[in-house]
């Protein structure tokens, strides 16, 4: 897992046209999380691909089943598709596990949970380069999907997510992780 690194100062603004100064800012991060510079979402998502971190957590219940969000109707990438249980961009000036905490308490109302790290890697889509910092946490847990951010969310067995898997129900993403961390999310039961 990586831990961003601030400049002593303020890090300088990526050159960007047709941006609000209030936009909300991303930190701009080479690929051990030293933070180079600081950009707005848009831009980050508009196909220029600055590296920019995320957090992912995935959430397994004591049965071996893992939680997945369904995406907002209202969202603009891949609505109504089954994701990772929490997922979110750091705020510049936040670090990793601040902001899986924040993301966490204000996708499903989780704040009292203990995350594994398991890994860290980047991708990359048409429109963005994401630095994913991957966590999971295991428990008992009173999920509470906020109507505002989610369509909903429910457990899954591994079994129902292998049948799922390339039939259009989950993200790319999701499905391309998961293949990547299936094992070490059963191994933390």
């Amino acid at each position: 897992m990586i831990e961003l690194v601030y400049p002593s100062g303020i890090a300088p603004r990526l050159k960007e046209s047709g941006v609000a100064v209030a936009a909300e800012m991303l930190p701009v991060v080479d690929p051990n999380g030293f933070v180079t510079a600081q950009a707005s979402r848009e831009y980050c998502h508009s196909g220029a691909k600055p590296l920019h971190p995320v957090v992912h957590l995935h959430i397994i219940n004591r049965e071996g089943q893992i939680y997945l969000q369904q995406r907002g109707a209202h969202k603009s990438l891949l609505p109504l598709m089954w994701d990772t249980a929490v997922g979110g961009h750091v705020s510049y000036g936040e670090f990793i596990v601040e902001t899986l905490y924040r993301e966490a308490q204000e996708e499903l109302g989780l704040v009292d949970f203990h995350p594994y790290g398991i890994l860290c890697y980047e991708f990359e889509s048409q429109t963005e380069r994401e630095l994913i910092n991957v966590y999971a946490t295991v428990g008992t847990f009173t999920l509470k999907p906020n109507p505002d951010e989610l369509e909903g969310g429910r457990f899954w067995s591994p079994e129902e997510i292998d049948a799922n898997i390339g039939k259009g129900v989950f993200t790319p993403n999701f499905e391309s992780e998961y293949a990547r961390i299936k094992d070490a999310l059963q191994s933390l039961l």
